[in-house]
């Protein structure tokens, strides 16, 4: 079992035999002792009485590097997903202020859902989540396309949709995206919770008929209510969020609103990220995000997660914030530059119920790769990053009676 084999180390040939033992873990330092074509001979050795080529075959494989082409894994028995699907703006097409010919398309938001649709099951994914900005021109032949590709999920999985600034009207009209994601759409869903009825002495087209709605789902022993949000929601809508959460308060609380997260004073990836403190549309009545988190999502004890889109500039942002009862808010942008058609980046937000933590996937089907630099989002924790929901578990199981166990 011994062999001999002479070496020049450090440099220096000092001519004397060394004998080694040829285990596996020996001949690794050794074989970065030697040089070319001593190397060669001991390796030649080593395939034909070791095997190695074999031994090395039966090593577990190296999890791939983020950014090389590879499959999502499946989700573990055990967890469940939350998909959240950014802005899908770039259309093209009549009316769509790109490519004006052959029929409307938009290859991002197509593969997008396609992808989720397939993937249901493998990724265990309980609901779909749109963070809004659905249409680029709010046009009847983009919102044509947008209902037929949600309507992949219908009927399939819970989902809900965020109206965003390009989905109305700047004085926040969303008449289009209620022609074809009415209530009445969702009427007979047994997971549709209801919508805002609009402003007394308003027409539903600002701000009701489901511009404003709320869904529930069940998963992995937990209950979820999910708001979705319409951008720069004026007051009216914050009380009726305000009475969702406060009815539903048994509930694990999640919000999907568009325009949330970056430029704190104007847009851009540069400046200080956080609640914004600008508005879009709605003119004076609409709120802005700072103003939003301290008229509304602040106050409530079971809130503990926040999504939103809308600010492709920053990209991504994530950060933890606590409301006035002390739990912890997990609020995190999502909008990564619509580039081009392949660039269909989506977020899943894998659930580990035992280890009360979420693991956070940035995806794109087309390119089968998890970010790693996306822009000037150039570290691995701005796209796959965990975030620690144990307080957030143990108070919603608190809630409901359910002796509570350590963190695992």
């Amino acid at each position: 079992g011994r062999s001999q084999a002479q070496t020049s180390i450090g440099g220096r040939n000092d001519g004397k035999v060394q004998r080694l033992n040829f285990d596996l873990a020996e001949m690794i330092v050794f074989r970065r002792a030697l040089a070319g074509a001593e190397r060669d001979q001991v390796e030649n050795y080593l395939r034909t009485k070791f095997a190695l080529v074999k031994q090395a075959a039966k090593q577990p494989p190296k999890p791939a590097d983020p950014g090389h082409a590879v499959p999502l894994a499946d989700a573990p028995e055990g967890t469940f997903a939350l998909a959240v699907i950014p802005d899908t703006q770039r259309y093209h097409g009549p009316g769509s202020g790109r490519d004006q010919t052959g029929e409307p398309r938009n290859p991002a938001f197509a593969s997008r859902v396609d992808w989720l649709a397939r993937n249901l099951k493998a990724q265990r994914i309980a609901f779909v989540s749109h963070a809004g900005d659905i249409v680029d021109r709010n046009n009847r032949q983009q919102w044509a396309l947008a209902r037929g590709f949600m309507d992949r999920f219908h009927g399939q999985v819970p989902y809900g949709i965020s109206v965003g600034n390009h989905d109305m009207t700047g004085g926040g009209n969303s008449s289009l995206f209620q022609e074809h994601f009415g209530a009445k759409r969702f009427a007979d869903m047994p997971w549709y919770g209801g919508t805002y009825g609009g402003r007394p002495g308003q027409l539903p087209a600002v701000s009701g008929n489901n511009a404003n709605s709320w869904q529930t789902f069940s998963a992995g022993g937990l209950d979820f209510v999910i708001v979705h949000m319409e951008c720069n929601a004026p007051d009216d809508v914050l009380a009726w969020v305000d009475g969702v959460l406060s009815a539903q308060r048994k509930r694990l609380a999640i919000i999907t609103t568009h325009m949330y997260l970056g430029g704190i004073t104007s847009a851009g990836g540069s400046k200080p990220q956080g609640r914004m403190k600008w508005r879009k549309v709605h003119g004076k009545r609409g709120n802005t995000p700072q103003q939003i988190w301290e008229k509304c999502f602040a106050k409530h004890p079971n809130l503990f997660l926040v999504l939103c889109g809308d600010q492709s500039s920053s990209i991504t942002h994530h950060q933890t914030s606590r409301g006035e009862h002390g739990n912890a808010v997990h609020e995190v942008l999502q909008d990564y530059p619509r580039t081009a058609d392949d660039a269909d980046w989506l977020r899943v937000f894998r659930f580990h119920p035992k280890e009360r933590l979420i693991r956070v996937f940035t995806y794109s089907p087309a390119q089968k790769r998890l970010a790693a630099r996306v822009g000037h989002a150039k570290a691995r924790g701005d796209h796959q990053f965990e975030l620690d929901i144990g307080q957030a578990v143990a108070d919603h199981l608190r809630q409901r009676g359910i002796p509570t166990i350590p963190k695992r």
